[in-house]
């Protein structure tokens, strides 16, 4: 098993400064299915993630209930009826799944239809996981295109995901993250501290920024947004971000704008939504 360390220069060869002359199509159209009664700001803070990472256009897929709540938290975003029959997935880039969806009927078929009908890179994150636990559908994630998908379990979801309690220990959480892309073929991000990504099944990523403070509330919401938008947007030399590349980064830029964040505020006081304002920043500072 080989383990390494996210490096700022790893990341810095990913996020380069825009071309002057890139459109909003170049950044990526991102589609996120969050949000349920009582967890509107969960896709308010997924889409914020989304948009703070440079995405171009993001869509909201929630419940019809939620769209003045969802269009008031984060105007930059648009809001479409989670009814996945009627969506065109052709149409995005990069799509998420999770954060505030609830286990409702309509929230499993979301899921069973991103993962099987969406022909590009996935995030999966929070109740997707939890469907994905409680309905069996490992065969259909493992399914899909190879390098296209990544989960990103904190421990609990982890050890639903696995079947038993994932330990505390950095080998124990390796060898968790890789367990976890054996069994579901996913890139795999195992939250935490030192944060855990596995690329394969003989490699693991450690992410050693971030702080305290991160420990909050929808903290893992901007995140799955931030990895979403990255999986959408075009480099300079115009090939997409690859998921791996995407998960990686979004890993580092998450930890160094919780950083940021509470180098200006204090970690105490530290939320979700300062990481996510903040994401614009380490951005700019890791590409110059």
């Amino acid at each position: 098993m080989e383990s390494c360390i996210i490096t700022l220069e790893f990341v810095q060869n990913i996020i380069e400064k825009r071309k002057r002359e890139i459109h909003k199509g170049d950044c990526g159209r991102i589609l996120i299915a969050a949000g349920s009664a009582g967890m509107a700001g969960a896709a308010i803070l997924s889409c914020k993630g989304a948009l703070r990472a440079g995405s171009g256009l993001v869509q909201a897929a929630v419940p019809e209930a939620l769209f003045p709540i969802v269009q008031t938290g984060v105007p930059e975003a648009t809001c479409l009826k989670r009814d996945f029959s009627k969506i065109d997935l052709s149409r995005y880039d990069a799509a998420a799944a999770g954060p505030g969806l609830g286990e409702r009927e309509d929230s499993v078929r979301a899921v069973r239809k991103i993962i099987t009908d969406f022909d590009g890179p996935v995030v999966l994150d929070a109740d997707a996981l939890n469907i994905i636990a409680h309905n069996d559908l490992f065969d259909m994630i493992k399914a899909r295109n190879e390098g296209k998908t990544v989960i990103t379990p904190h421990p609990g979801e982890a050890g639903r995901l696995l079947g038993y309690k994932v330990g505390g220990s950095e080998e124990e959480r390796r060898e968790a993250a890789l367990a976890l892309y054996e069994k579901t073929g996913a890139i795999t991000i195992l939250k935490g501290q030192a944060t855990v990504v596995a690329t394969d099944s003989q490699k693991t990523y450690t992410n050693i920024t971030g702080n305290p403070g991160m420990a909050t509330a929808g903290s893992g919401d901007v995140l799955t947004g931030i990895i979403a938008g990255l999986m959408g947007q075009k480099k300079p030399c115009g090939e997409r971000i690859s998921a791996r590349e995407a998960a990686l980064c979004g890993v580092f830029i998450h930890a160094a704008a919780g950083d940021l964040a509470a180098e200006e505020i204090g970690e105490y006081g530290l939320i979700a939504g300062d990481i996510a304002y903040y994401t614009a920043m380490a951005l700019k500072n890791i590409s110059g």
